[in-house]
This record gives structure tokens, sequence and C-alpha cells, in this order.
């Protein structure tokens, strides 16, 4: 039996040790609950809240990619390959097919193989990864869609300094600076995610790793991250919408002002396709970022994502296809080819 000195306690030998093996236990019990609910994997929900319509969206999206990569490589064959395209307007085009073709691979490929196997789990940091390319190419495009508008002011309202301001130089060097940009915003916001810790619950209510629900399931301070994300989302976003703005309300100003209908009509059917792709791409970045998430909201917040990353680049193609004439009579002229190649070798 223990002994004891006046008062009840025991010896300080003994009582030190009682001590130790208590603090022992606790944090024991600590590192088991540490263990426990740090998360190595997140669940993408995205469509599974309809399983009867699995399969019919697999097909869908299958469609929609397999249209968006053949569609943006025949608009970067065409801009290689035809001579009267060897212009700053339709290299830029071109790079944007590119950079639509990598965004979409981003997302698609990935919501397919969940589709078809149902395994909709993904690594933190495979999370982490794929919103880095997401952000870095959707912050791109941002400055790249503003390099174009920037193009069409200087053709509509400086033609005679168009060549001089828009020499291959300078247009090679706007294109360095926007993917430059790009990927470098998002690296800062990225390396700050991966310090982030994430505990139950799992589960991203959305169909790609998109930075909100990041903060939603952390539980780690996201205070610094919120304010970096804030600030870089607002040089990446607000400058180029502006500039771009700017440059459409000079060139519609510039239009009125022309003497003559036909001529105001040939160069808004420049600009016409570019416009539709801007107003599509931020219209859905609006819808998604800036209006309040409700209930009602929610849904429809998956909705509008679907337009930036999924019909956007499917529907960029088409758009700058089917309303320039240019690009109908290169893709005429390269079909002719390649039916004239054909013929020569069957013969």
């Amino acid at each position: 039996m223990a002994n004891q000195v006046p008062g009840g306690f025991y010896q300080s030998s003994e009582y030190g040790d009682l001590l130790l093996f208590m603090f022992y236990q606790q944090s024991l019990q600590i590192n088991n609950r540490t263990n426990q609910t740090i998360i190595t994997n997140f669940i993408l929900l995205g469509f599974s809240d309809h399983p009867e319509l699995q399969v019919l969206l697999f097909l869908s999206f299958l469609a929609i990619y397999m249209l968006t990569v053949a569609g943006n490589i025949i608009i970067i064959v065409l801009v290689v390959v035809d001579l009267h395209l060897h212009t700053p307007m339709y290299f830029f085009l071109g790079n944007l097919s590119c950079l639509e073709i990598c965004y979409t691979s981003t997302i698609l490929p990935r919501l397919l193989f969940s589709l078809l196997t149902g395994d909709r789990t993904i690594s933190v940091h495979g999370c982490i990864v794929q919103y880095f390319f997401c952000g870095s190419l959707a912050s791109t495009e941002c400055y790249l869609l503003t390099i174009m508008s920037y193009d069409r002011y200087l053709a509509i309202c400086r033609p005679l300094q168009y060549t001089y301001l828009m020499n291959g130089r300078i247009c090679f060097w706007l294109l360095a600076i926007s993917w430059t940009s790009g990927v470098l915003n998002i690296s800062i916001i990225t390396s700050l995610l991966f310090k982030l810790l994430f505990c139950g619950p799992n589960e991203i209510e959305h169909f790609f790793c998109d930075i909100d629900p990041l903060f939603k399931l952390s539980c780690s301070s996201t205070h610094l991250v919120e304010l970096v994300n804030f600030i870089l989302a607002s040089i990446v976003t607000l400058p180029p919408f502006l500039l771009t703005l700017i440059s459409y309300v000079c060139i519609i100003m510039n239009i009125f002002q022309m003497k003559t209908k036909a001529s105001g009509r040939k160069a808004f059917s420049t600009c016409s396709s570019h416009l539709i792709v801007v107003t599509l791409f931020y219209g859905s970045l609006i819808c998604v970022y800036l209006l309040p998430e409700t209930n009602t909201m929610k849904e429809l917040h998956k909705t509008f994502s679907l337009f930036y990353t999924v019909f956007t680049p499917m529907l960029n193609p088409l758009i700058y296809s089917l309303r320039n004439r240019e690009v109908k009579a290169a893709l005429s002229r390269t079909a002719s080819k390649i039916v004239n190649v054909a013929h020569s070798l069957s013969l």
C-alpha cells in the first residue's frame, strides 16, 4: 500500500508518475482523435442526386467532350495551315482553342470516369491540383479575352496604327504575359491551400474541385487564404472585364459614327463572335461567384458552372466558324485540299 503524507497526498515521486501517465493517456486520445478526423479524400457528389440519369449524363458529356476537342483542334489546324488566317486575331483565336481543350480536359475526363464507374472519390492533393489547373486556365482566359477585345479595338478604331501596335513580337509578349500571370496568381493560392487541414465531412456538392467548397470543408483557419484569394481574384477578373467593356464601348461608338451602314455592319461582324463568347464567359462567372448562395441558387450554381467550364469551350468553335466568313472560307479551302490529296492518292 502506497505511503501518504499528512493531508492525504501521495509521495512526490508517485504523484509525478501518476501525472506523467495521465498526460500520456491524454496525448494518445488526442492523437487517435486527430487521426480519425483528418481526411485524405473528398467525394465529388456531382450529379449523384439523379441516379436514373447517370447513363444519359455520361453519353451527353462524352459527346460534348468529343465535340469540344474536335472543334477546337479544327480551329487550331485552320489557323496554322491557312495563310489567310496568319493575323493577330486568329493567332489569339488559335491559342484560345488550345486553352479550351486543356480547360475541358481538366474536368470532363474525371467527371466521365465517376459517371461510368460510380467512384467519386478524389484525394485532397488531387483535388487541389485540379483546382490549380482549372484556376490557371480560367485566369489566363480572362486575360486572353481582354487581349482579343483590344485587338478588335485597334483594328476598328485605330486601323492606321494596327500593324505597328499589334505586330508579331507584341502578340507573343501579350500571350506570354497572359499565361504567366494566370499560372502565378493561382500558384500563390494553391500553395496556401496545401497548408490547410481538412476534417469531416468530406463531401463536395460539385462536379469539380472549386475553391469555395474547400474553404467550407477545412478545419484550419482560412482567413488568410480567403483574403489572398479575394485580392488575386479581383486582379484577375475586374481589370480584364473593365478593359473588355471599355474596348467594346469604344468599338460600338466608332461603328455608330461610320458614314455608311455597310461599313458599320462589316466592322461589327469582325467582333460579334468574340462579343458572344465574352458575354457567355463573364455572364456565367458572375452568376456563379457573385450571386448569393441560397438553397434555391445552389443547384443553379452547378448549372451555371457548366456554362463556363463545359458549354462555352464547346460553343466557341461553332460561334467563330458560323459567324465568321474568313473561318468558313478557310475551312472550305482546307477541305478542298484534303479531298484533292485523297483523290490523287487513290489514283
